[in-house]
């Protein structure tokens, strides 16, 4: 399930064949079976506006769910550019060759975290482990030097360092944080009771009825899970403030 999610263009297809199969059959079951009376057509109407309504509803709370998480994605970056930033000035704290230790372990972490951003999911666990070593060095390297001279001064550096690796794991988790498979199903399955109620409803056969609502349907659905995953859509969070950080760190 989690890879279907992850590919906005899965979602798509199976979104609109799952409803479009459902409104075919609605259309054969009034073909078949009863036909909607007149006196029954009012209450039908009802019924069918309001499943579609709850629908509508629930792909724009669905669709701001997947916009917050989104804007957590890019404002995480920006603070994790930020910490990397800092602690990068704060190595003149450091004796000159800690210092320089720092910054060098830093400009590799920085080319990490900015190749996280741009990786495929095949590359993610080679990334994290990469990640995690220059991590375990970093701080070594600072507690290094905070142990040899434990001044208030040097607690800066610490500190600035731990902001560093807080500001990967809150990241991690925003990454991790994707609207629930519960929700998903919750969806799909009252978009194929409004397309079977379409279906049934129609007074007469039209392909092109039948095929209008799940196809914005479905368009809503790529939409929500293009931006809903992190890595397997078009729409994705470039790390410009790593980048930008990157290059100010080259010119140095």
């Amino acid at each position: 399930m989690k890879s279907t999610l992850d590919n906005p263009f899965a979602v798509f297809v199976l979104s609109l064949a799952g409803q479009w199969l459902a409104a075919y059959v609605g259309d054969i079951l009034r073909r078949r079976g009863r036909a909607i009376g007149a006196e029954e057509r009012e209450d039908f109407d009802i019924v069918r506006t309001a499943t579609v309504t709850l629908l509508a509803l629930i792909i724009g709370f669905s669709f701001s769910m997947a916009v917050s998480r989104y804007d957590q994605r890019k404002n995480y970056e920006e603070a994790e550019a930020n910490a990397i930033g800092t602690e990068y000035a704060r190595a003149d704290l450091l004796p000159a060759e800690d210092a320089a230790k720092v910054r060098a372990l830093l400009r590799r972490y920085l080319d990490e975290r900015i190749a996280f951003y741009l990786a495929s999911e095949r590359r993610e666990d080679q990334i994290g482990a990469d990640t995690a070593k220059l991590q375990a060095e970093l701080w070594s390297a600072v507690m290094h030097a905070a142990a040899a001279q434990p001044t208030p001064v040097m607690a800066l550096a610490v500190a600035g360092m731990n902001d560093v690796l807080n500001a990967q794991g809150y990241t991690q988790a925003s990454w991790r944080n994707r609207i629930p498979i519960a929700a998903w199903s919750l969806l799909g399955l009252i978009a194929v009771s409004c397309s079977l109620l379409l279906g049934y409803g129609e007074r007469r056969t039209s392909a092109l009825v039948l095929l209008v609502l799940p196809v914005v349907i479905s368009i809503s659905f790529f939409l929500i899970a293009d931006i809903d995953s992190p890595r397997g859509g078009v729409i994705r969070v470039l790390p410009q403030n790593l980048m930008s950080l990157a290059q100010l760190m080259a010119a140095k």
